[in-house]
């Protein structure tokens, strides 16, 4: 248990490799997957590789900001939602930063227009890095040294 970050139901993440600081989390252990809100998603090809192109509104309050993003497809994957719909989706990987700390995630593109929020941390982005408190929110201060694993 020892060198575990210690996170909440709702937490605040950097996704730096995106341009993302601060995006609003909810961390979900039902789900396998981690999950990202996005708009306009394209496909295109960038030195012969598969890419896609698309939008994230990262403050939830304000709708007006707009990060444009491309990222490397790794996969595509049928992933069963929430709601018992199945779809396909692409998926990247990128840094994910809680606290002090960073790893590599991977992270399906989608439209989460009707979640309240804008991504989703699932149990394979957590790995044995985390332990939740799910009675708890926003544990995590980026500038709290108890909370480094790195």
């Amino acid at each position: 248990m020892e060198n575990k970050i210690i996170i909440g139901s709702l937490e605040d993440f950097d996704l730096p490799e995106l341009g993302i600081l601060g995006i609003q989390v909810r961390i979900d252990t039902g789900a396998k997957t981690s999950s990202l809100h996005v708009d306009n998603l394209s496909r295109f090809t960038k030195a012969g590789k598969p890419w896609v192109q698309y939008d994230i509104h990262p403050n939830i309050h304000n709708v007006d900001e707009i990060i444009h993003c491309e990222s490397r497809i790794k996969d595509i994957r049928r992933v069963k939602s929430s709601n018992g719909t199945s779809e396909e989706r692409y998926v990247i990987k990128t840094l994910v930063r809680i606290g002090l700390a960073s790893w590599p995630i991977e992270i399906t593109l989608t439209n989460r227009e009707d979640m309240s929020n804008l991504m989703l941390f699932g149990r394979e982005g957590m790995g044995d890095r985390v332990l939740i408190d799910p009675s708890a929110t926003f544990l995590l201060n980026n500038e709290n040294p108890d909370q480094d694993t790195t």
